[in-house]
């Protein structure tokens, strides 16, 4: 039967992201790839991360990673972005050849739909792209079948309803976003374990904003355990909630593989205690008391709004900018959000006013797009 092959236990609770490897002129650096990847496998450490659209990472792995070590040392992750330029189901099918082509791998440990969320799953659904899975599931050219998923919880359960062949689930999940009204990581978590899922964890640390918080919030964490990097309590805090198979990290030097490895290499995680635990509700207080907007997501004004403005995506943006202070993160959020999502940008408020009146927060949602608007001209 396809599917009863069990999920292999993966060493430690570190995956390896190759999503952010060390560039050198615009390239993937490989010298330095090659030692971090010894590094991570030395340590006792099996799974790798990449992906179709991740520019240079497939080429990567085959010359770091599959050239260089024995199959059977390894677990290797890779994704399908049928939503990603595809017009036919050859399209996408091609991008399945492309990865294998690429890695060299023979076959992928496991096997990922990209990014599934309205807008993006209609294209597995239309190209047939689920019986093609477990067709080459049967074959062993994908060992274990999964998708990654960026969208709400509601969906998220329909979705493992209508496909319990499914084995496992990539999620967005950090102690920022836990409780966060867009990204609802928690539910999210809560859905997949309802469904038996085992979950990958990927932005544990969020993207890297986590590495460098609000003040407010490193100081918290500071003040708890000097001693203890920023991104550690982000990583163990995701390494110890239930349910979770292997934590990703996109480490992009061996200063940042180092001390991840210190914390989740085998034998080296140590779940958090009740005080720390506590720590971190102290910390996740500071971070929600940034002035930010306090949009909770529900979609209200962009039902009413006559220019067709992505508000949500513009608004979360905004307070991306606002926690974080990295714009280079905030613009490329924007440009996910509103602009890939076919929204109009801030830009494109009439000030009607038509917003504010369905907001059931009552926010001034004009004067929020016309900070937003300036923030991402």
């Amino acid at each position: 039967m396809a599917g009863a092959e069990p999920i292999p236990d993966v060493r430690g609770r570190l995956g390896f992201g190759l999503m952010r490897l060390p560039r050198e002129g615009g390239a993937i650096d490989l010298r330095r790839t090659r030692a971090m990847v010894d590094r991570f496998l030395d340590a006792g450490c099996t799974y790798f991360d990449t992906a179709y659209v991740y520019d240079g990472s497939e080429d990567a792995a085959r010359e770091a990673l599959v050239k260089r070590r024995p199959r059977d040392s390894f677990l290797l992750a890779t994704k399908l972005a049928a939503w990603a330029g595809c017009k036919t189901r050859e399209d996408a099918l091609a991008q399945f050849a492309a990865s294998l082509a690429r890695t060299g791998a023979g076959h992928f440990d496991f096997y990922l739909f990209h990014n599934l969320g309205p807008g993006r799953t209609e294209f597995f659904d239309r190209f047939g792209l689920w019986d093609w899975a477990l067709e080459r599931r049967v074959e062993g050219r994908i060992r274990h079948f999964g998708f990654s998923f960026h969208s709400t919880p509601d969906e998220l359960a329909r979705l493992l309803r209508a496909h319990p062949e499914v084995e496992f689930v990539q999620l967005q999940i950090n102690y920022a976003d836990w409780d966060d009204p867009v990204v609802r990581a928690r539910e999210n978590l809560e859905v997949a374990r309802r469904h038996g899922k085992p979950v990958v964890v990927m932005e544990p640390v969020k993207g890297g904003l986590l590495a460098n918080p609000p003040d407010s919030v490193a100081a918290v964490l500071r003040r708890a355990d000097p001693a203890a990097s920023l991104p550690s309590w982000a990583l163990r805090f995701a390494a110890g909630l239930d349910g979770v198979l292997v934590v990703l990290s996109g480490m992009s030097s061996p200063e940042q593989m180092d001390d991840n490895l210190a914390h989740l290499a085998p034998g080296r995680f140590r779940p958090f205690g009740e005080a720390e635990l506590a720590v971190l509700a102290e910390a996740r207080a500071a971070l929600a008391a940034v002035p930010t907007v306090p949009c909770t997501s529900c979609g209200y004004c962009e039902k009413v709004c006559p220019a067709g403005v992505g508000i949500r995506g513009s608004i979360a943006a905004l307070n991306q900018l606002t926690l974080y202070r990295n714009e280079t993160r905030a613009r490329n959020y924007e440009q996910w959000q509103v602009v890939r999502s076919g929204k109009k940008r801030a830009s494109g408020c009439l000030r009607c006013g038509a917003c504010e009146n369905a907001c059931p927060q009552r926010i001034a949602i004009r004067d929020a797009l016309a900070k937003a608007a300036a923030a991402f001209a």
